[in-house]
């Protein structure tokens, strides 16, 4: 479509809309918008002749939402990689230019095909619609978030459905979504505008009435356990000195060993085992390292109160001789009860440097940086008293597919142990916390959540959250909380890549149509071409 050029710079507005609308409706804010937040940009995206401008429309859009939605990234530079506030706000703006590239790539692979093929307006659309959900669900960021975990950050029953189809599935769906509301848009000043937007919040309304019966359809829990989660509060100064071998290890085991003893003096309940979170313990710990002076001292600390614990740890592996982030289970006894588990996810630029295995020099030109092991996965369960704890260390909690691989073992809880004191109070702490949380919805197992600052909390298979610890202050809180002994997998589980064969085999499917559809037009226009000669 051709537009006078002042049409034109106000059609520029659209993708700055759509950025506002995405990045205000994801956590901590509501999802207010996200049924029709891309709705702007596709309108752009029509109007548009040019690819470049399709591209620059959906970097416009991505750059805002990051800047809103994810602001938090600056704080971490100045916090974590020491830049002065000028350096991380420049750092900021380069990571919004490239987080989150899925929405523009999605708006030139539209328009390429849209341009070879001429689809007709409707296949034009769904498969615009389709291919920005394909592009998002496979987008590469460091931080693996969607649009399904805005439902449960709003506590709304359509959550649920995340045990059917995961919330990336919830994700594909609330993109989706746009499309009705596109046309309720395209169709408002008519009747059919009215009834679609009737049927699109009769739909809203059914998958929130079916997601609560979802969930009074769960089994009830055979068990129960007694939890203690310890939050300590240590300082990013602290924590960096114990690391690096500088001191404070002492003064962090007395802080978690004296917020423990209170905790312990203040309830009755038996407690079946604390959980100290990532790193709580800033020694290295294993057999290899048990009658070392700071292993001692903890397993006495447990021995003389007849106290197991899991608590995040440094260890060491012995074939590369690596430090690893480590989660250990101690029993009452204080002796370490194998296997231990070594985190496998490590974060980029703070556990290890990307290409240094082929350029090994990069370390010499950045500032000290973590250089941990990677360990074997998640192949193995923590195991205690009878108990079978999947863990995960920090960030791999964004991942379904490894949450999944512990429901397979047999995990009946899932245990957490993080440390988000490098992302400041606004934003990270909370989305953070549901996109852990989350994995408990879609395997239906309680996320026991301890981290050293904040949000520590317990998720049941409900999907819902007990106490939640308050952002940088030490804590400690106890937890009754039931369980199954043998859970039984949800339908996400045994069917993890049913979703995504939908999408590819819908895409699939679309585009043949597409190109059926272009044959036909340039036979048909071949064939009237032809001259049309008569019989003499």
């Amino acid at each position: 479509m051709n537009n006078p050029p002042q049409s034109q710079n106000r059609l520029w507005l659209l993708p700055v809309l759509s950025g506002v609308l995405i990045g205000t409706s994801y956590i901590p804010f509501l999802p207010w918008a996200s049924p029709f937040c891309f709705v702007p940009l596709w309108i752009f995206w029509q109007r548009q002749t040019s690819l470049k401008n399709v591209f620059f429309g959906g970097l416009i859009t991505s750059f805002i939402f990051t800047w809103i939605g994810f602001n938090w990234v600056t704080y971490l530079l100045h916090e974590f990689a020491q830049l002065d506030w000028p350096l991380a706000a420049l750092g900021m703006m380069a990571f919004a230019l490239l987080a989150h590239l899925f929405v523009p790539l999605a708006g030139v692979l539209w328009f390429l095909g849209q341009r070879q093929y001429q689809w007709s307006e409707r296949l034009s659309l769904g498969l615009m619609a389709l291919i920005t959900a394909l592009c998002e669900a496979y987008s590469l960021t460091l931080f693996d978030w969607n649009f399904g975990y805005s439902w449960y950050g709003a506590n709304l029953p359509i959550y649920h459905w995340a045990e059917a189809v995961g919330f990336r599935g919830l994700s594909a769906a609330t993109i989706l979504a746009n499309l009705p509301l596109y046309y309720v848009w395209r169709k408002r000043k008519h009747s059919g505008g009215p009834i679609l937007l009737a049927i699109v919040a009769s739909g809203f309304l059914l998958l929130n009435l079916s997601g609560i019966w979802l969930k009074n359809r769960l089994p009830p829990p055979d068990a129960h356990l007694t939890a203690l989660l310890v939050q300590g509060n240590i300082g990013n100064s602290e924590k960096l000195a114990a690391e690096l071998g500088n001191g404070y290890p002492k003064a962090i085991i007395k802080t978690y060993t004296d917020l423990t003893d209170k905790a312990l003096a203040a309830t009755k309940t038996k407690i079946d085992f604390a959980l100290w979170p990532e790193t709580a313990f800033p020694a290295l710990l294993g057999e290899d390292f048990k009658f070392k002076d700071y292993p001692l001292i903890l397993s006495e600390f447990l021995k003389d109160r007849q106290l197991a614990l899991v608590t995040g740890a440094y260890s060491i592996d012995r074939p590369s001789r690596m430090i690893t982030n480590s989660l250990f289970v101690l029993d009452q006894n204080g002796e370490i009860v194998p296997p231990h588990y070594s985190k496998t996810i490590l974060l980029a630029f703070g556990e290890y440097i990307p290409g240094e295995g082929i350029f090994p020099q990069i370390r010499d030109w950045l500032p000290p940086t973590g250089q941990f092991a990677r360990g074997a996965g998640p192949t193995t369960l923590l195991k205690l008293k009878g108990y079978l704890m999947g863990a995960q260390i920090c960030y791999e909690s964004l991942f379904p597919q490894f949450a999944r691989s512990l429901a397979d073992l047999g995990a009946q809880f899932i245990v957490n142990a993080t440390n988000d004191s490098w992302y400041g109070m606004w934003q990270e702490p909370y989305q953070h916390m549901y996109m852990t949380l989350a994995r408990g919805v879609e395997f239906r197992r309680p996320v026991l959540r301890a981290t050293n600052t904040g949000i520590s909390a317990v998720s049941l298979a409900s999907g819902e959250i007990l106490e939640r610890s308050p952002l940088h202050e030490e804590w400690t809180g106890v937890y009754e909380i039931p369980y199954l002994k043998n859970p039984p997998a949800t339908f996400y589980q045994r069917w993890f890549w049913l979703v995504p064969s939908l999408l590819w085999g819908t895409l699939a499917i679309l585009i043949g149509i597409g190109r059926n559809s272009a044959r036909k037009k340039a036979k048909l226009a071949g064939e009237t071409d032809q001259p049309n000669y008569k019989a003499s």
